[in-house]
C-alpha cells in the first residue's frame, strides 16, 4: 500500500505563482512514476504532468512551458506552477503508479481573474 499527501495549493491571482508537493509513504519501489492530475468541476481527471525515476517528464500542452514537476527521490514529487490562468483552477491530485496507481485525496487551486 502507498499513501500519499498533497500539500501547496490555495488561492492565488492571475498571473501568479504556487507550488505542490507530495509525499508518499507506504511500500515504495525505486522504480516508479508519480505526477498531477487536476479536475475542474464537473469535468474529468487530467494528466498536468509525471515524471517517472529516472528524470523522464510528460507535460499536457496546456501547462508547457508554465509548469514545471521534479522530484528529489523515489518519494516525493513537486510542481511548480508559473503563470497561472483561471482556467488552471482545479483540484490538484498526486498520483503514484508502479504496477498499480495510488491516489492523493488532492489540493485545491484557485486561480482568480
Amino acid at each position: 500500500q502507498v499513501q500519499l499527501v498533497e500539500s501547496g495549493g490555495g488561492l492565488v491571482q492571475a498571473g501568479g505563482s504556487l507550488r505542490l508537493s507530495c509525499i508518499a509513504s507506504g511500500t515504495i519501489s525505486i522504480v516508479n512514476r508519480m505526477g498531477w492530475y487536476r479536475q475542474a468541476p464537473g469535468k474529468q481527471r487530467d494528466l498536468v504532468a509525471f515524471i517517472t525515476t529516472d528524470g523522464t517528464t510528460t507535460y499536457d500542452n496546456s501547462v508547457k512551458g508554465r509548469f514545471t514537476i521534479s522530484r528529489r527521490n523515489v518519494n516525493t514529487v513537486s510542481l511548480q506552477m508559473n503563470s497561472l490562468k483561471v482556467e488552471d483552477t482545479a483540484v490538484y491530485h498526486c498520483n503514484y503508479c508502479e504496477d498499480r496507481c495510488y491516489w492523493g485525496e488532492g489540493t485545491q487551486v484557485t486561480v482568480s481573474s
